[in-house]
């Protein structure tokens, strides 16, 4: 009798890419001739990056440059949840990016809803922030593998833990 094979569908990120890629980010910024003297800072926080500038203008060209470099380091630009733009000290401009990772209870059931109505004889559970697909057949399985990730989402996909 065959074994089921399954693999999780999550929404993450590697943290380690995007602290290269701040740092990659700053260096750039340090260098170019329109924002050296800006004083803009990047800092990343557990859940969110905080993008300070001089003005409103310079903060939208480090923020640009921040999502190029992430986007270079293999990271989606749907983690990104750009904020208002703020007034800080000094007459500056701040921004908060809040970082998503993990699916919601909504985006899960959303999910678990569109590939029930593709692929009939799969079967999908809902373990917390991830989706688990299950089946006899390893190609059905590679299938729905290849609709995820062709799948428009509003968070980022990725399919791990495949056995």
């Amino acid at each position: 009798m065959a074994s089921e094979s399954s693999f999780d569908i999550v929404s993450e990120f590697d943290r380690q890419e995007l602290v290269n890629a701040i740092d990659i980010a700053l260096r750039e910024i340090t260098n170019r001739f329109d924002l050296k003297d800006s004083k803009s800072t990047i800092e990343l926080g557990e859940e969110e990056i905080t993008v300070n500038s001089v003005d409103e203008y310079k903060l939208n060209a480090v923020v640009e440059i921040l999502f190029a470099k992430a986007i270079k380091r293999n990271l989606s630009a749907k983690i990104f949840d750009r904020q208002k733009v703020e007034p800080a000290a000094s007459s500056r401009a701040k921004q908060v990016i809040k970082l998503r990772q993990g699916l919601t209870s909504d985006q899960c059931r959303e999910l678990n809803k569109i590939i029930r109505e593709k692929f009939k004889k799969v079967k999908t559970q809902i373990q917390g922030d991830t989706l688990r697909i299950s089946d006899k057949s390893k190609d059905s399985l590679q299938d729905v593998i290849v609709f995820v990730r062709g799948l428009e989402f509003e968070s980022s996909l990725q399919c791990t833990n495949y056995r």
